[in-house]
């Protein structure tokens, strides 16, 4: 059986090494001409994913390029001294079993688990889906699969090709997100930076093995913005708009816009699809139900999306009817709790108001000065808030071939 992936990020890599665990033949179709190294930001890796990926024999190689970031200088506008955060404690309160990990680093790792039993065909792209499977690239010539699966992310191609514009699919949860590289001047040694403010918040974080930094910017909007998510320029204009004269500190950080390092600029947008299968085609990770960027945990939920629609691919025979709405029953309650979560993250992470910030501020010194064990076990008590991704179980699929 024959089976393409559009998308070589995340849940592209991670499907296509299960599914070729489960003895199919696998082609990953990649826009990019080689596999992105865009700078990226730090993404979360909770138990379930974790359990996966030690199931592919690459956790150690993960946790040698985890962030190591274990505290925050945290600043709220208009203090005047910083509080202290000990992120070992907030990651011990979410998660018996968290990393952090750069996404490029990630990507590559998963990308590297699989490569040499899975065709890829980077620089091209999907132009055409044919019922039948016929498949037209960009570049290369048609072919034929038995199964197509979006992988490709947020503004996925495959998605948009199959059931219409993105604009009808998405909704808006009041939120926007920046991600830029800059040197790193202030020496960060797993420590975090972080500006607080109402409606806006802005932190400098680097890893163990990078020799430069990352901004991160969230920021809060009533109604979208207007621009288009590939022009750069307007979406820098944006994001100075948003925080200019926050803190001389923060302007610093802004001023590296003007250099040549990578940037990153979306919304924080969730799908909304009933179904995310239709004919021979479905989607996977954040092309089928992205519940926020860096609020819902979206990473975690697209290796187990991922591993989930293999294995379900693996246990119907093949039949991608049965497999498809099986791999949906599976994820279904999954991410519409994903999606609840990240609407109350982002309410969370980026509070409105004066107080809202004091909250959120104190709240983190609170858990930093608790014993672990009793943050842990506080936590234990609510699976559907700060626990939830954690609560996520991972079923056994049987494989056929060994890892």
């Amino acid at each position: 059986m024959r089976i393409l992936i559009s998308g070589a990020s995340i849940a592209g890599p991670v499907l296509a090494y299960w599914l070729t665990r489960h003895g199919f033949d696998v082609t990953v179709v990649e826009r990019a001409p080689a596999l992105r190294k865009t700078g990226g930001h730090a993404v979360d890796l909770f138990r379930p994913a974790m359990d996966i990926t030690e199931r592919m024999g690459v956790l150690p190689r993960v946790e040698a390029v985890a962030t190591g970031t274990t505290r925050m200088t945290l600043h709220r506008e208009g203090a005047r001294r910083p509080l202290r955060v000990d992120l070992r404690k907030i990651f011990q309160a979410t998660s018996d079993r968290h990393v952090e990990i750069m996404r490029d680093d990630l990507s590559e790792i998963y990308y590297d688990a699989g490569r040499d039993d899975v065709e890829y065909l980077f620089g091209d792209s999907i132009t055409a889906l044919s019922p039948d499977g016929e498949v037209t690239f960009e570049h290369a010539r048609p072919r034929r699969f038995d199964v197509v699966v979006g992988a490709d992310g947020l503004h996925s191609n495959v998605r948009r090709l199959v059931f219409g514009e993105e604009a009808g699919l998405t909704t808006f949860i009041g939120a926007y997100l920046a991600v830029l590289s800059l040197p790193d001047t202030l020496g960060l040694d797993g420590e975090a930076v972080t500006h607080l403010g109402p409606g806006r918040t802005a932190s400098l974080y680097s890893a163990r093995h990078l020799d430069d930094a990352r901004a991160v910017f969230l920021f809060r909007r009533a109604e979208p913005l207007d621009y288009h998510h590939r022009d750069v320029p307007r979406q820098k204009q944006l994001l100075r708009a948003a925080f200019s004269g926050m803190h001389p500190q923060v302007d610093g950080w802004l001023a590296a816009l003007d250099g040549p390092g990578p940037f990153y600029f979306d919304s924080i947008t969730q799908l909304r699809l009933d179904t995310w299968s239709r004919g021979r085609v479905t989607l996977v990770g954040d092309a089928g139900y992205c519940p926020g960027p860096a609020v819902g945990g979206s990473t975690s939920l697209a290796v187990l999306g991922a591993y989930v629609l293999a294995g379900e691919l693996a246990a119907a025979g093949g039949d991608h009817e049965r497999a498809f709405a099986a791999y949906e029953r599976e994820m279904g309650e999954l991410v519409r709790r994903s999606r609840a979560f990240a609407i109350g993250a982002a309410r969370s992470l980026i509070p409105d108001s004066p107080a809202g910030v004091w909250a959120l501020a104190r709240g983190g010194q609170l858990v930093s000065a608790l014993p672990a064990g009793l943050t842990r076990a506080i936590a234990k008590l609510n699976t559907g808030g700060v626990r939830m991704h954690d609560s996520m179980q991972v079923k056994d699929y049987a494989v056929t071939t060994a890892a």
